[in-house]
């Protein structure tokens, strides 16, 4: 049995961090991001990194924390009741990006990790990436979808991370997708911890990786003012998701964290309009026929084991 390092985890998203913030200071080419830290009273620190009005990035926020608590926050025990009111730690980084061309999709990436009750020593990692593309290019999203595919065992394992990112990101009351998915997982610890956690940093490999080379195909191409305003309407659509259904929002503010923080993944610019089908094309607004779960973008499912 392996032994089990929140230390190794915090250590690695740190890393990874820099990383991103690197290289996508070099996608840009013209801003850079504030670097901040904070610390807690009892213990935990966050490093938040927000960029801001780039030539390819409006903004984009890459940001590390590591929290201590006496118990778990309901956000993080509405699948495990059972830890209700346990001592934790969590340590976990997370990525949004809004482009400024509207041919650059924007994305997200969560990894994170629970240490609950360290005597019990419970733990389990959560996380995956998604793609919302505002003009979608099949190319970029089979591309996507390939190297969530790369990243997982198998053609069922990637199948089961889908249709969870499928269900998670998405919108009931809009009855669309947040995007057009990737992979998503929670309550992660099936087997060894260095073996999940080695997904885990594989992950945070492949996503980087994945959207730069995304970002190198699209950012210099040219784009129109109905394109744009598109995208600032399909920017509500994030901020109706972020607000009102995701956890990590909710867990964000009912742990306490910095709010900042926790609205930094919000767009820096958004439209709701009335009718808004009305104002753009009906090639633009046919582009929500991509937005729905069950989308199989790599025709693999027939040839899936499990067909359940």
């Amino acid at each position: 049995m392996t032994e089990v390092s929140i230390e190794a985890v915090k250590e690695f998203f740190i890393d990874l961090q820099e990383r991103i913030v690197g290289t996508f200071e070099e996608l840009d080419g013209s801003a850079t991001f504030l670097r901040e830290s904070h610390e807690s009273p009892n213990g935990g620190f966050a490093q938040p990194r927000v960029l801001t009005d780039g030539a390819v990035f409006e903004k984009a926020a890459v940001q590390f924390s590591y929290s201590v608590g006496d118990r778990l926050p309901p956000a993080a025990t509405e699948r495990l009741p059972s830890l209700t009111n346990k001592p934790f730690q969590a340590t976990a980084i997370s990525v949004i990006v809004h482009p400024r061309n509207p041919k650059v999709p924007t994305t997200h990436l969560n990894l994170r990790m629970f240490l609950v009750d360290a005597q019990e020593e419970t733990w389990f990692f959560g996380g995956g990436f998604d793609l919302t593309p505002y003009i979608p290019f099949e190319d970029d999203i089979k591309f996507w979808h390939e190297q969530a595919r790369e990243v997982c065992r198998n053609d069922d394992h990637y199948l089961e991370l889908k249709q969870n990112c499928d269900q998670y990101f998405y919108l009931p009351h809009r009855g669309e997708t947040r995007g057009v998915g990737g992979i998503f997982f929670d309550d992660f610890n099936n087997g060894e911890f260095i073996d999940c956690f080695k997904f885990v940093q594989a992950i945070g490999e492949r996503f980087l990786n994945a959207y730069s080379t995304i970002v190198n195909r699209r950012a210099h191409l040219e784009w129109t003012s109905e394109e744009e305003e598109w995208m600032l309407l399909r920017r509500g659509r994030y901020a109706e998701f972020n607000l009102a259904i995701d956890r990590g929002t909710k867990y964000g503010m009912q742990s306490g964290r910095r709010i900042e923080s926790v609205l930094a993944s919000l767009p820096p610019r958004v439209n709701w309009r009335y009718r808004h089908e009305l104002l753009v094309s009906e090639k633009l607004a046919n582009l929500t026929s991509k937005l729905q779960p069950g989308i199989d973008w790599l025709g693999i499912v027939d040839n899936s084991v499990d067909k359940s």
